[in-house]
Protein backbone atom coordinates (compact mmCIF):
# COMPACT_ATOMS: atom_id res chain seq x y z
CA UNK A 1 0.00 0.00 0.00
CA UNK A 2 1.11 3.75 -0.87
CA UNK A 3 -0.16 6.52 0.58
CA UNK A 4 -0.22 10.31 -0.30
CA UNK A 5 -1.60 13.31 1.84
CA UNK A 6 -2.92 16.11 -0.67
CA UNK A 7 -3.17 20.12 -0.04
CA UNK A 8 -6.58 21.08 -1.93
CA UNK A 9 -4.63 22.66 -4.67
CA UNK A 10 -4.97 21.74 -8.39
CA UNK A 11 -1.62 21.86 -9.19
CA UNK A 12 -0.94 19.01 -7.30
CA UNK A 13 -2.48 16.63 -9.90
CA UNK A 14 0.24 16.36 -12.04
CA UNK A 15 2.31 15.26 -9.40
CA UNK A 16 0.04 12.65 -7.94
CA UNK A 17 0.07 11.28 -11.30
CA UNK A 18 3.88 11.13 -11.65
CA UNK A 19 3.81 9.69 -7.68
CA UNK A 20 1.45 6.70 -9.37
CA UNK A 21 3.47 5.68 -12.20
CA UNK A 22 6.48 5.40 -10.31
CA UNK A 23 4.52 3.41 -7.46
CA UNK A 24 3.05 0.89 -10.23
CA UNK A 25 7.02 1.09 -11.96
CA UNK A 26 8.43 -0.18 -8.00
CA UNK A 27 5.63 -2.96 -8.03
CA UNK A 28 6.39 -3.92 -11.69
CA UNK A 29 2.87 -3.06 -13.04
CA UNK A 30 4.02 -0.37 -15.21
CA UNK A 31 1.37 -1.70 -17.96
CA UNK A 32 -1.45 -0.34 -15.61
CA UNK A 33 0.13 3.15 -15.14
CA UNK A 34 -1.81 4.83 -17.83
CA UNK A 35 -5.13 4.08 -17.05
CA UNK A 36 -3.65 4.18 -13.06
CA UNK A 37 -2.66 8.40 -14.12
CA UNK A 38 -6.53 8.87 -15.57
CA UNK A 39 -8.29 7.01 -12.80
CA UNK A 40 -6.56 9.18 -10.27
CA UNK A 41 -6.28 12.18 -12.03
CA UNK A 42 -9.90 12.22 -11.95
CA UNK A 43 -10.60 11.61 -8.53
CA UNK A 44 -8.20 13.74 -7.23
CA UNK A 45 -9.34 16.75 -9.32
CA UNK A 46 -13.33 16.16 -8.28
CA UNK A 47 -11.78 15.86 -4.43
CA UNK A 48 -9.84 19.06 -5.04
CA UNK A 49 -12.50 20.80 -6.76
CA UNK A 50 -15.94 19.30 -5.21
CA UNK A 51 -14.73 18.33 -1.69
CA UNK A 52 -12.96 19.88 1.59
CA UNK A 53 -9.65 18.75 2.79
CA UNK A 54 -7.66 16.76 4.18
CA UNK A 55 -7.83 14.69 1.01
CA UNK A 56 -5.82 11.52 1.06
CA UNK A 57 -4.80 9.20 -2.10
CA UNK A 58 -3.86 5.48 -1.71
CA UNK A 59 -3.16 2.80 -3.94
CA UNK A 60 -3.49 -0.71 -2.92
CA UNK A 61 -2.15 -3.97 -4.64
CA UNK A 62 -3.70 -6.65 -2.90
CA UNK A 63 -5.22 -9.21 -5.59
CA UNK A 64 -6.28 -6.03 -7.90
CA UNK A 65 -4.86 -2.52 -7.80
CA UNK A 66 -7.68 -0.11 -5.98
CA UNK A 67 -7.10 3.79 -6.27
CA UNK A 68 -8.88 5.11 -3.48
CA UNK A 69 -9.21 9.12 -2.60
CA UNK A 70 -10.56 10.20 0.91
CA UNK A 71 -12.13 13.49 1.42
CA UNK A 72 -13.58 15.69 4.11
CA UNK A 73 -16.80 15.80 2.31
CA UNK A 74 -20.28 13.80 2.98
CA UNK A 75 -21.49 14.58 -0.42
CA UNK A 76 -21.24 11.36 -2.54
CA UNK A 77 -20.83 11.80 -6.41
CA UNK A 78 -23.15 10.31 -9.11
CA UNK A 79 -22.40 8.58 -12.28
CA UNK A 80 -23.79 10.75 -15.29
CA UNK A 81 -23.43 11.13 -19.13
CA UNK A 82 -22.67 14.23 -20.39
CA UNK A 83 -24.26 15.93 -23.59
CA UNK A 84 -22.12 16.26 -26.91
CA UNK A 85 -21.59 20.32 -25.82
CA UNK A 86 -20.80 19.51 -21.67
CA UNK A 87 -17.50 20.77 -20.66
CA UNK A 88 -17.20 18.53 -18.00
CA UNK A 89 -19.36 15.89 -16.22
CA UNK A 90 -17.23 13.11 -17.61
CA UNK A 91 -14.92 12.52 -15.06
CA UNK A 92 -16.53 9.55 -13.00
CA UNK A 93 -18.05 8.11 -16.08
CA UNK A 94 -14.37 7.77 -17.23
CA UNK A 95 -13.85 6.14 -13.71
CA UNK A 96 -16.32 3.55 -14.13
CA UNK A 97 -15.35 2.37 -17.57
CA UNK A 98 -11.46 1.92 -17.21
CA UNK A 99 -12.61 0.53 -13.93
CA UNK A 100 -13.63 -3.25 -12.85
CA UNK A 101 -16.02 -1.64 -10.68
CA UNK A 102 -16.09 1.75 -8.39
CA UNK A 103 -17.82 3.00 -5.53
CA UNK A 104 -18.18 5.15 -2.15
CA UNK A 105 -17.63 4.22 1.46
CA UNK A 106 -18.67 6.92 3.59
CA UNK A 107 -16.65 7.92 6.95
CA UNK A 108 -17.50 9.36 9.93
CA UNK A 109 -15.70 12.36 8.72
CA UNK A 110 -16.17 12.54 4.89
CA UNK A 111 -16.06 9.74 1.84
CA UNK A 112 -13.76 7.08 0.02
CA UNK A 113 -14.03 7.45 -4.03
CA UNK A 114 -12.57 4.04 -4.66
CA UNK A 115 -12.00 2.26 -8.28
CA UNK A 116 -10.52 -1.31 -8.75
CA UNK A 117 -8.70 -2.26 -11.56
CA UNK A 118 -7.37 -5.93 -12.45
CA UNK A 119 -4.03 -6.99 -11.89
CA UNK A 120 -2.39 -8.30 -15.27
CA UNK A 121 -2.07 -12.05 -16.03
CA UNK A 122 1.27 -13.08 -15.80
CA UNK A 123 2.88 -16.14 -16.92
CA UNK A 124 4.44 -18.41 -14.31
CA UNK A 125 8.14 -18.51 -14.03
CA UNK A 126 10.32 -21.57 -15.04
CA UNK A 127 12.14 -23.04 -11.67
Amino acid sequence: MATWDLPSDPSVVGAVRSWATEQLAAWGLEELSFTTELVVSELVTNAIRYASAPIQVRLIQNGSLICEVSDASNTAPHLRRARTFDEGGRGLFLVAQLSRRWGTRHRNNGKTIWAEQPLPDREPVPV
